[in-house]
C-alpha cells in the first residue's frame, strides 16, 4: 500500500510538468547578448509575418518577412516543347543525350535567380549609446521577446498571433529615438565568392529597381516593386508615451491582378489606435490555447526543451489561413542574398516532414494550412499533369512556387510521379486523426483518388505481370545523373504507390463506394514486393542495395512514415525493420543531414528501440541546430557526425524531431493505442497530456518510478479502439459513454458511443 501511495504522489508531481502550458523559463531561450547573425536571432511569427531579433554592428535589427513575398516569374526555358515525361523517358532509354535533359530542366534552377522567395526588409534601432546587452529572453509560453541593456533600456516585442502586425515597446529611450527601415539591396553590386543553391544568388540578379523609403511624421514606409506587377509595402509607425516608445510594423503584398490585401500603412494605423498591452492580451490568449492542446514531460531535459521549441516554431509558422511552411517559412535569409534553395516548396521531403508532428501533437487546425494550399492549387497541378505526363488524374511538382507552379531542378525528384502520393498521406492522416467525414468525402478521398487514377494510367505491366513505372527514382540517389533513373520500381516509388492504392480502397470503402474500393484493391495487388537483400534489408531498388551513406532514407518509406511494414505484423516484418535500421547505422552518417537523425528517431521508435530513438534525437539537438534551435543541416560540432558541416537553415528537421519524440510516447498507426511504446529503460518518470491518436482519440498518460500509473482516453467522434494495456492488472477509475470488452490478451476494446472518456489506473495490490 505504501508503494501505491508513493507512485501516485510521484505521478502527480511529474504530470504537473505536462500542465498544458509551456513552463515559464524552463523551455525558453535565454542569452546574455544578442546574436550577431540573422540565423541565430530570436524567432517571432504568426504564419504570415515573421521577425528575427539580432544585433547587426551597432544596431538592434528586426529581420522582417512575410510568407507570400515571392517573385513568381516562370522558370526561364522550362516550358519548351521537350517538357514531357515521354521525351525524358526516350533520352533515358537511349542513354545518348541525357546532357540535354539536364541542360533544359536542371540547369535553369541553378542559373536563374527566380522564381524565388524574397526577403522583406530590416527594421533597425541605433543602440550604440545604450551600452552592452544585459539579457535576452524569449518566453515561448506567450511568444514575447524581452531585451535589456545595462543603461536601463528595455525592449519588449512580439508578432501578434492573430493579426498581421508586429509590436515593440522600448522603455527609457531618448527623445530623438527613431526607427529606421533598411530595404534589401536590390541594386547592390554582385558579392564576391561562391554562388550556389546553398548560399543563394545575389538579390541584384532579380533586376528590380530599388524601392523608396519615405518618412511622414512618426511613420516610415518602404515600397518595393517586384516582378510582373507584384509589389509590397513595409511600414513602421510609433508613438511616445513618457519615456517609452510603442510601435507597430507590418508588411503587405499585392499581386497585379489581386490587390486585395490591406496596405501595411493602413494596418499599422489601425493597430496603433490600441496599445501594446491591449493587443498583447489577445495574442497571449491565442498562445494559451495553442499550448493547452498538448504537453509532455521526459527526463531528458535537452529533448524536452527541443520539443517545446519545435512546438513554438510550429505555432509561429503554421496557420490554416496562411501559406504553408516553406524551407524557411517566415524567416527568409537576411544576408543580402536570395535564400538557400530559393526558399521554395520542396515536396520530396521538406514540406512533408514539416507537418509530421501536427497530428499527434493535436494541432490539426494549424496543419490545415498545408492542405488548404494544396487544394487551392489543384487546378494548376492538373494542368501540369496533363502538360508533362499527358495523363489524367493528379501529379504535383516536387519543387514549386508559392502558387504551385513547377520550378524544375533535379527532375527525378522535382518532376517525380509519386509526389502527389506522399502529399496524399497528409490528407489520409488528417482524416484518420480527425475522423471528419466531410473532409473525408470532399477532400481526402478526392485527392487520393486522383493520385491513384494518375498512377493507374502511368504505370505499365511488366513481363512478370506486375505494374511498374516506365522509369523510377529514389530521392536523391545518384543526384541528377542518368544513373539516378532505374528501370524497375524503387522501394520509394513502390511504397508510395502501394500506399495510394490501399488508401484509396480504404477510403472508398468508408464512403460506401464498394465498386471503386474493389477496383483500387485489385490494382494494389498488381504491384510487386519490396526489393530486399538476402539479409532482409530494404534496398534502394532491385538493382541497388543501400550501399552508401545518404541523407534521404527514401528506401525505408515503407517503415516510416507510411507504415506499410509494421513491427506489429510479426517476426518477418520485425526482421526487415531491424536489419534495415542496422544497415543505416552500420554504413554510418557520413552524408546525413540533421533531418536524417530526426527521421531516424521515428524509424527507431517504430522498431520499439527507445534508447536508439533518444540517441538519434539527442544528436540532432546537440549538433545540428543553431543556438536559437533552427535546423542548420550540417554538423555544427564538426565532430564527425556528418561530413556536411555547412549551415543553410531549413525547418523540416526541426519538425521531424518533434514527430520522433511523439512517436516514442504514443503510437496508434497499427490499429490500437500504445502508450510509451519506445522509451529508454532509464526514463523512469514520464508523462504526456492530450496527444492525439488515430480515430480522434485524445490520450494522456503517466509513468512514475518505471511503472505506468494512469492512462486517460477521450473520444471526440465516438468509435471503437483498442488499448494495449501497459499494466499487469488495472482499475477503471472513471468512465463516461464507453463500453469495455476484453479484446485479445493484453488489450482492452473500448467502444465509445459518442463523445466520452475513460481513465484507467494501475491496479496495485
Amino acid at each position: 500500500m505504501h508503494k501505491f501511495i508513493k507512485l501516485i504522489v510521484v505521478a502527480v508531481l511529474t504530470f504537473a510538468h505536462a500542465s498544458g502550458i509551456a513552463q515559464p523559463g524552463v523551455h525558453d531561450l535565454k542569452f546574455d547578448s544578442l546574436a550577431a547573425r540573422w540565423d541565430e536571432g530570436i524567432p517571432l511569427g504568426n504564419g504570415t509575418l515573421g521577425a528575427l531579433i539580432w544585433q547587426k554592428q551597432n544596431h538592434l535589427r528586426f529581420s522582417l518577412d512575410r510568407a507570400d513575398l515571392w517573385d513568381e516569374r516562370p522558370m526561364k526555358g522550362l516550358h519548351r516543347k521537350e517538357f514531357s515525361y515521354q521525351w525524358v523517358h526516350e533520352q533515358v532509354v537511349q542513354k545518348t543525350n541525357y546532357e540535354q535533359v539536364q541542360k533544359y530542366f536542371d540547369e535553369p534552377y541553378d542559373n536563374e535567380p527566380a522564381p524565388s522567395k524574397i526577403p522583406g526588409a530590416g527594421l533597425e534601432f541605433d543602440t550604440k549609446a545604450w551600452g552592452k546587452v544585459k539579457s535576452v529572453h524569449l518566453s515561448i509560453n506567450n511568444a514575447l521577446c524581452e531585451v535589456k541593456w545595462i543603461d536601463g533600456t528595455t525592449l519588449k516585442t512580439y508578432v501578434n498571433a492573430t493579426n498581421p502586425v508586429g509590436w515593440f515597446r522600448f522603455e527609457n529611450v531618448p527623445l530623438d529615438f527613431v526607427p529606421k527601415i533598411v530595404p534589401p539591396l536590390y541594386q547592390a553590386p554582385p558579392t564576391k565568392g561562391e554562388v550556389n543553391s546553398l548560399v543563394g544568388d545575389d538579390l541584384s540578379k532579380l533586376g528590380y529597381k530599388q524601392g523608396t523609403v519615405k518618412r511622414q511624421g512618426n511613420s516610415i514606409t518602404y515600397e518595393q516593386q517586384g516582378w510582373g506587377g507584384f509589389e509590397y509595402e513595409v511600414n513602421v509607425r510609433w508613438k511616445r508615451i513618457g519615456n517609452s516608445v510603442e510601435g507597430v510594423w507590418s508588411i503587405s503584398s499585392q499581386k497585379a491582378d489581386k490587390k486585395v490585401n490591406p496596405l501595411a500603412s493602413v494596418l499599422t494605423e489601425q493597430a496603433l489606435q490600441h496599445s501594446f498591452k491591449d493587443d498583447f492580451s489577445g495574442h497571449q490568449s491565442w498562445w494559451g490555447k495553442f499550448w493547452s492542446k498538448s504537453a509532455i514531460h521526459v527526463p531528458d531535459s535537452l529533448l524536452e526543451k527541443q520539443w517545446y521549441l519545435e512546438q513554438y516554431k510550429f505555432g509561429s509558422a503554421a496557420r490554416a489561413d496562411a501559406p504553408p511552411i516553406s524551407l524557411q517559412a517566415v524567416w527568409t535569409a537576411d544576408n543580402g542574398r536570395i535564400p538557400p534553395w530559393k526558399g521554395d516548396y520542396h515536396h520530396d521531403l521538406n514540406t512533408q516532414l514539416s507537418y509530421w508532428p501536427s497530428y499527434s501533437s493535436n494541432h490539426l487546425k494549424e496543419g490545415m494550412g498545408y492542405l488548404n494550399h494544396l487544394d487551392a492549387n489543384k487546378a494548376d497541378y492538373k494542368r501540369y499533369t496533363k502538360m508533362y505526363f499527358n495523363e489524367p488524374g493528379l501529379a504535383v511538382p516536387g519543387v514549386t512556387t508559392l502558387d504551385g507552379i513547377e520550378m524544375g531542378g533535379w527532375i527525378q525528384y522535382s518532376l517525380s510521379p509519386t509526389v502527389s502520393s506522399w502529399l496524399g498521406q497528409h490528407y489520409y492522416l488528417q482524416w484518420r486523426y480527425s475522423m471528419d467525414r466531410q473532409f473525408l468525402k470532399n477532400r481526402a478521398y478526392p485527392w487520393i483518388k486522383d493520385a491513384a487514377t494518375f498512377l493507374e494510367h502511368l504505370t505499365v505491366t511488366g513481363k512478370d505481370g506486375k505494374r511498374q513505372l516506365p522509369m523510377s527514382s529514389s530521392p536523391e540517389i545518384n543526384d541528377n545523373s542518368l544513373s539516378a533513373w532505374f528501370p524497375q520500381n524503387t522501394n520509394y516509388d513502390l511504397s508510395l504507390m502501394k500506399f495510394t492504392f490501399r488508401a484509396a480502397a480504404e477510403l472508398a470503402t468508408e464512403l460506401g463506394q464498394n465498386a471503386e474500393a474493389a477496383h483500387w484493391r485489385k490494382i494494389s495487388l498488381e504491384l510487386g514486393d519490396f526489393a530486399l537483400t538476402a539479409n532482409n534489408e530494404l534496398k534502394f531498388a532491385p538493382t541497388m542495395a543501400y550501399n552508401q551513406s545518404h541523407r534521404h532514407f527514401s528506401h525505408a518509406m515503407s517503415i516510416y512514415p507510411l507504415g506499410l511494414i509494421k513491427w506489429e505484423d510479426g517476426p518477418r516484418s520485425q526482421k526487415i525493420i531491424k536489419n534495415t535500421i542496422h544497415q543505416l547505422d552500420s554504413i554510418g552518417p557520413a552524408y546525413w543531414c540533421g533531418y536524417s537523425y530526426a527521421w531516424l528517431g521515428s524509424l527507431k521508435a517504430r522498431a520499439k528501440d527507445g534508447a536508439g530513438a533518444a540517441d538519434a534525437l539527442g544528436i540532432f539537438a546537440k549538433a545540428f541546430c543553431s543556438v536559437n534551435s533552427f535546423h542548420l543541416n550540417g554538423d555544427q560540432t564538426k565532430s564527425g557526425l556528418s561530413k556536411f558541416t555547412y549551415r543553410p537553415f531549413t525547418l523540416e528537421g526541426n519538425f521531424a524531431f518533434a514527430s520522433g519524440l511523439q512517436e516514442m510516447l504514443l503510437q496508434s498507426y497499427a490499429g490500437f493505442i500504445e502508450v510509451f511504446p519506445a522509451v529508454p529503460d532509464s526514463w523512469k518518470d514520464i508523462s504526456f497530456k492530450t496527444l492525439r491518436a488515430e480515430g480522434a482519440f485524445l490520450v494522456s498518460a503517466k509513468k512514475a518510478d518505471a511503472q505506468v500509473t494512469e492512462v486517460k482516453i477521450s473520444s471526440e467522434k465516438g468509435g471503437i479502439t483498442k488499448l494495449k494495456l501497459p499494466f499487469r492488472t488495472h482499475v477503471i477509475l472513471s468512465k463516461k459513454g464507453v463500453e469495455i470488452t476484453n479484446g485479445p490478451t493484453g488489450y482492452l476494446t473500448l467502444n465509445f458511443k459518442a463523445k466520452g472518456e475513460i481513465t484507467i489506473n494501475n491496479g496495485y495490490d
